[in-house]
C-alpha cells in the first residue's frame, strides 16, 4: 500500500509524445520527398535532423528509466515503447537516405501511395500515444494502424510485382526493391509500437 503513495514519474509520456511528434513530422517530410518529380532531396537532411532528435529523446527515456523508482507502467513496456518508436524513426530516415544515396531520378508506381500510408500511420501512432497518456481508448487507433499496415502490404505487393514485370535493368530493380521493402517496413514498425501500447492497456486497463 505504501508504494501507491509514492508519486509515479509521468515524464515518460512527455518524452514519448515528443518522439511521436518527431516521427509524424519526418513521415510528412518523407511523403513530400516522394510527392515530386524528381524526388525532393531537400527533405532528406531535415529527416536526418529529426532522427537525431529522436535518438536523444530515446536516450533520455532510457536514462530516466534507470533513475526512476516508481514508473507509470512496467519497465519492460516503457523500454519497449522507447525502442520501438526509435525503430520507426530509423526506418523513415533509412528510406530517405536510400533515395538520396541511389540518386533515384523518378518515383515509381506505389511509392507515393506507400509514403501517404506511412504518414497516416505516424499520425495514428501519435494519436494512440496521446490516448494512452490521457487514459483514453487506444484501441481505435491501434485498429487503424493495423489497417494501414495491411494496406501497405497490398500496395507493396502490387508495386514489386509491377517492378519485376516492367523493369529490365537489374540495377534499377535492386534499388527499387530495397526502397519498397523499407517503405513497407515502416508500417510494420508502427504496428509493433501499437502492439506494445495495447499490451500496456491489457496489463493496466
Amino acid at each position: 500500500m505504501r508504494f501507491s503513495l509514492i508519486p509515479r514519474d509521468e515524464q515518460f509520456f512527455d518524452l514519448y509524445g515528443k518522439m511521436a511528434l518527431e516521427i509524424k513530422a519526418a513521415a510528412v517530410l518523407l511523403e513530400q520527398l516522394l510527392a515530386t518529380e524528381p524526388p525532393d532531396m531537400s527533405k532528406v537532411d531535415p529527416i536526418r535532423d529529426a532522427e537525431h532528435r529522436c535518438d536523444t529523446l530515446t536516450h533520455d527515456a532510457i536514462q530516466r528509466l534507470h533513475r526512476t523508482f516508481v514508473t507509470p507502467f512496467d519497465r519492460e513496456d516503457l523500454y519497449a515503447l522507447a525502442t520501438t518508436l526509435d525503430t520507426v524513426m530509423d526506418a523513415i530516415d533509412h528510406v530517405a537516405s536510400l533515395i538520396r544515396m541511389y540518386k533515384i531520378p523518378s518515383v515509381r508506381p506505389g511509392a507515393r501511395e506507400l509514403g501517404r500510408t506511412v504518414s497516416a500511420s505516424a499520425e495514428s501512432l501519435h494519436m494512440a500515444l496521446e490516448a494512452l497518456a490521457h487514459k483514453r481508448p487506444v484501441h481505435p487507433h491501434a485498429v487503424e494502424i493495423n489497417r494501414l499496415e495491411n494496406e501497405a502490404d497490398n500496395i507493396y505487393q502490387e508495386a514489386v510485382g509491377g517492378l519485376f514485370e516492367a523493369e529490365r535493368d537489374p540495377i534499377v530493380i535492386i534499388k527499387w526493391k530495397e526502397v519498397y521493402d523499407h517503405l513497407e517496413m515502416i508500417t510494420d514498425c508502427c504496428e509493433d509500437v501499437a502492439n506494445v501500447i495495447e499490451g500496456v492497456v491489457v496489463k493496466h486497463g
